[in-house]
């Protein structure tokens, strides 16, 4: 016969109840009836009565508890490396830093020029940074970054951040004339369509071209790795004189003179002719018996700070260094930059550079350490506008 209760019957105490395992409904406004269903007692197995087990320390197996990791230990498993084959060696450092080993990626070309990628490894929920500067051939790496963005992004990545060390088409940031092309705004939604969340790239031509990106953009400056090494030569601060070698980057070369011992500034002035030829006109500044240093963020055919650097020398700088992040030298840069104007030429690795365009004034700086620490802290949710690779505060 089935069993009933009507829940306005006389209920135990709470403190009964919770002994008994019994929760207490709350009181309702008409009774509630629940069928039980009755089941069998529990019987004897070969004479021995029916009992609860009570276990023996002794037999107790040791519970492993899980390891919880340090967010300071970068050896993270989420994280992700993987290379183009634009700079394959800065790769290499950036995840040497970061104590991780290079993902394991298949890139090749067909015979007719396309190119395949494909992950040999699973980045299912993973944080990827894909490292590809697109640095000459520009069309070739830009397609092949691509690529990359889209096999990371139909392998399930968690978040594909795009790292560019050099962000070719930058310069085309704007119209000069009528019915030209905004190329750095077309790339920037390539990127973006391809499937990446985020970009980090280093020393944009312009800073407004960050705004052509509709996801997040990290911007690091390669000046603070410059500002190191200048630091560690015996110039004295009161001989030094920073030099824009055009009105274009005099903001960016009164923040490094700013981070410089606050050293003078002077300006060259040109007139543009046309693409990849300029002609220096006058010098805004004193520079006489002064250590003159030309800062800029790229280096191209060298034909603007050759000749800056030959006014220079006119108007009597005592030395001349040339110093810049992205090294691009199409010819004739090589000839220009060991003519001798030049009492050393400081660059990055931000561009990989052939041996054929090595030179005895030539200095290339790292800036594996700069990138690798960034990437850390994005794929920490940190801030990355720490000292010393924070904004030089260009505006």
């Amino acid at each position: 016969m089935p069993l009933s209760y009507s829940a306005a019957a006389a209920a135990p105490s709470p403190l009964a109840a919770r002994s008994r395992g019994i929760l207490r409904r709350p009181p309702l406004s008409a009774p509630v009836v629940v069928r039980c269903k009755k089941i069998d007692q529990l019987r004897a197995v070969n004479g021995v009565p029916p009992y609860a087990p009570v276990s023996n320390r002794s037999l107790l197996t040791p519970v492993t508890l899980p390891i919880i990791r340090d967010v300071n230990i970068k050896n993270d498993t989420r994280l992700r490396i993987f290379s183009g084959t634009a700079n394959p060696s800065l790769s290499q450092e950036i995840a040497s830093y970061l104590g991780l080993e290079l993902g394991k990626i298949n890139i090749k070309r067909f015979a007719d020029g396309e190119i395949y990628v494909q992950l040999q490894e699973s980045v299912r929920g993973c944080d990827v940074f894909l490292v590809q500067p697109t640095c000459p051939p520009a069309n070739e790496n830009l397609m092949e970054l691509l690529i990359m963005i889209d096999a990371c992004r139909r392998a399930s990545a968690k978040n594909i951040t795009a790292v560019i060390p050099y962000f070719g088409y930058a310069r085309a940031d704007r119209k000069s004339q009528g019915r030209e092309s905004i190329a750095a705004k077309l790339v920037a939604n390539m990127i973006t369509e391809a499937g990446a969340n985020r970009v980090l790239v280093c020393d944009l031509h312009s800073s407004q071209a960050m705004g052509y990106f509709d996801i997040p953009v990290d911007h690091v400056y390669g000046q603070p790795v410059i500002l190191d090494y200048l630091a560690s030569k015996t110039i004295c601060s009161d001989d030094l004189v920073v030099v824009s070698p055009d009105v274009g980057g005099v903001a960016r070369a009164r923040a490094f003179a700013k981070k410089l011992s606050d050293a003078p500034l002077a300006i060259v002035d040109k007139r543009r002719h046309g693409h990849n030829v300029a002609e220096v006109m006058n010098l805004i500044g004193d520079v006489r018996g002064k250590v003159a240093v030309m800062m800029d963020d790229m280096i191209d055919t060298a034909g603007t700070i050759a000749k800056g650097a030959e006014l220079l020398h006119q108007e009597g700088a005592r030395e001349v260094y040339a110093c810049c992040t992205h090294a691009v030298f199409s010819p004739p840069a090589i000839e220009r930059l060991s003519s001798g104007l030049f009492q050393e030429v400081i660059i990055t690795n931000t561009i990989p550079l052939k041996e054929d365009k090595s030179f005895p004034q030539l200095t290339i700086l790292s800036v594996a350490n700069l990138l690798g620490e960034t990437i850390w802290r994005v794929h920490d949710d940190c801030s990355v506008g720490h000292e010393p690779y924070s904004s030089l505060d260009i505006d």
